[in-house]
């Protein structure tokens, strides 16, 4: 993306937003909360019609070609939502034919992918049965059924306990090495971003900084670039 802005009336969200993802890794986007994260989610995914600057998925204009751009996305909100009275593997299926997939393939991914977050036994179970760590599970399965090469998580572990967020920030990053996924993971919180992993800080609508996370010094360099731009 680059050059993105985008206003509410008068009030600016994005100001000039632009960078790039690579496969095979995890870009963290941090901020805090009202920094403009979910809106450029909103942005990149066309719930909002970017109004000046362009996005691209792939080659993939997103307003020129939102099929194509769409198609190559998996994206996993920050608000939950699934179908609570659908069963796990319903979910699934409704999104695989969303994307134009045919039954035979959609139970084979749908197998695929509970195997792989261990929830397969729990497929014909009602949604609403499960706890809030294995509904975010099922969320980051079905965003991955189609297999996207670019994958979107907007604080995905917001209200999830210690060990549910360990598992889903362990599996991203072992999808990343192993599927060469290209990763964007939305976050206010710093312990999010492990040594080495770039992230990109996002506040008050603007890109401050976009580097990789050093030792023990991320929490200090961000507390200085949101002062300093306060």
């Amino acid at each position: 993306m680059s050059g993105l802005s985008y206003a509410f009336g008068d009030r600016r969200v994005l100001q000039d937003v632009g960078f790039c993802v690579q496969p095979g890794g995890v870009s963290v986007l941090l901020g805090l909360n009202g920094a403009g994260k979910s809106t450029l989610f909103a942005l990149i995914t066309r719930l909002y019609s970017a109004r000046a600057g362009r996005i691209a998925v792939l080659g993939h204009d997103i307003e020129r070609a939102p099929l194509a751009a769409l198609a190559r996305l998996g994206v996993v909100f920050q608000q939950p939502t699934l179908d609570l009275d659908l069963t796990v593997e319903q979910n699934l299926h409704y999104h695989a034919a969303l994307h134009g997939m045919a039954r035979r393939q959609a139970r084979h991914r749908t197998e695929e992918e509970l195997g792989r977050i261990g929830l397969l036994d729990r497929s014909r179970d009602r949604v609403r049965t499960l706890s809030g760590g294995q509904r975010r599970r099922v969320e980051l399965a079905r965003a991955l059924i189609h297999r996207p090469s670019v994958l979107l998580l907007d604080e995905p572990t917001v209200g999830l306990d210690v060990e549910s967020r360990a598992f889903l920030i362990g599996h991203v990053r072992s999808l990343c090495s192993t599927h060469a996924l290209a990763v964007l993971w939305a976050t206010h919180l710093i312990d999010e971003a492990s040594e080495g992993t770039r992230v990109i800080v996002l506040h008050q609508g603007r890109v401050l900084s976009d580097a990789p996370a050093e030792p023990g010094s991320l929490a200090a360099t961000f507390g200085q670039l949101t002062r300093r731009a306060a």
